[in-house]
This record gives structure tokens, C-alpha cells and sequence, in this order.
């Protein structure tokens, strides 16, 4: 852990409206994991972005963006951030997502391969697309355009544009979280 975690009532007059909609939102949206101690302060990414408000702003505005009215399934959209979090070995971000991924329906036997790095091979059709998507765009380059024909086919044009979207952010999460060696909660 290379940042204090910030105390509620230590926070600055540009942290304080940042923190109280961050709170908000973690409870509109990051339910089923540790986010928050007892006192309040944030854990996670929210603990480095609410540190540094010129940055944490408009990162979470794009989080709150990704998070709301969705347009994939959960279960997709947690293989998509799975595949991420693995790829970049984001302790925080697999524990938080495979505990939500749970809530979502996805087995252990799948939430194991993907965090292995492994394409389980009992993916339904929107799930392989989400895994095959998400794995090719952090491998870097250029999405195949048979891979970005079937994310069309299975989810639409927005609905892989929002993929698309969904990976990335959730690659600026977890870097996040790697630069700053933010733990899992005991």
C-alpha cells in the first residue's frame, strides 16, 4: 500500500463534493465487496482518486458513465472486466469482480479459468464474445475485425462500443491499482 488510506474528515474542500459522490455511487453500484471501512474512507481505486481530484474527477465521471444503464448483460460485462483484471493481475479488481461475479451467475469453475488467464470452454455465446473482445484488446492492436464483427452481431454497435469502453476503464482501474499496490481488504 503505497497511499494512506484519506480519513473522511481530514479531506480537502475539492475532495469533500468528490468523496460525498464516490459514497453515493458505491452504494448505487459497487455493492458485494469491502469498498468502504467502517469510518467511511474509501478503499480501492477511490482511496488514489480521491487523492488526487484533477484526475479522480473525470476518472470517475467515466466510471459512473460505464456503470450506468448498461446495455450488456452482467454476466458479459463481468467476463469482460475479469479477463482485465487478470491480464494486468490486479489483486483488488479480481477480488472485488469475482465476488460479483458470483451475485451474477457465473460458476467458480469459470470465474477460476478466467482468472488463470484461460478461456473456459463453457462460455455461452455472449460471454466467449466478451472474453474473446476483452482478451484481444489488452493484448494490444487492433481489435480483429472478425472479433469485432461478432461483438457487432451478439451486442450490436453500441453494445460494442460499451464493451469496448468497459475494457478500457477497467485497464485504467486496475493500472491504478497497480501503481499504487492497493490491497485486498482483510
Amino acid at each position: 500500500m503505497r497511499l494512506p488510506i484519506l480519513d473522511p474528515k481530514d479531506l480537502s474542500a475539492e475532495q469533500k463534493p468528490l468523496y460525498d459522490d464516490m459514497r453515493a455511487g458505491i452504494k448505487d453500484h459497487f455493492k458485494g465487496f469491502v469498498n468502504m471501512r467502517d469510518d467511511g474512507a474509501l478503499l480501492g481505486p477511490w482511496n488514489p482518486w480521491i487523492r488526487e481530484p484533477r484526475f479522480g474527477k473525470p476518472v470517475w465521471e467515466l466510471v459512473k458513465a460505464i456503470a450506468a444503464n448498461p446495455l450488456l448483460p452482467a454476466p458479459v460485462r463481468e467476463v469482460a472486466i475479469l479477463v482485465t483484471g487478470s491480464h494486468f493481475r490486479s489483486g483488488y479488481e479480481l477480488y472485488a469482480h469475482v465476488l460479483v461475479a458470483e451475485q451474477r451467475g457465473l460458476s467458480d469453475e469459470k470465474l477460476a479459468t478466467i482468472v488463470a488467464g484461460q478461456r473456459p470452454v463453457d462460455l455461452t455465446k455472449q460471454e466467449a464474445v466478451a472474453y474473446d473482445v476483452a482478451s484481444a484488446l489488452v493484448s494490444g492492436g487492433v481489435l480483429p475485425e472478425l472479433t469485432y464483427r461478432a461483438a457487432v452481431k451478439e451486442f450490436g454497435e453500441h453494445g460494442a462500443a460499451e464493451l469496448s469502453y468497459l475494457v478500457g476503464v477497467y485497464c485504467m482501474v486496475s493500472v491504478t491499482l497497480n501503481t499504487f499496490d492497493v490491497p485486498v481488504p482483510d
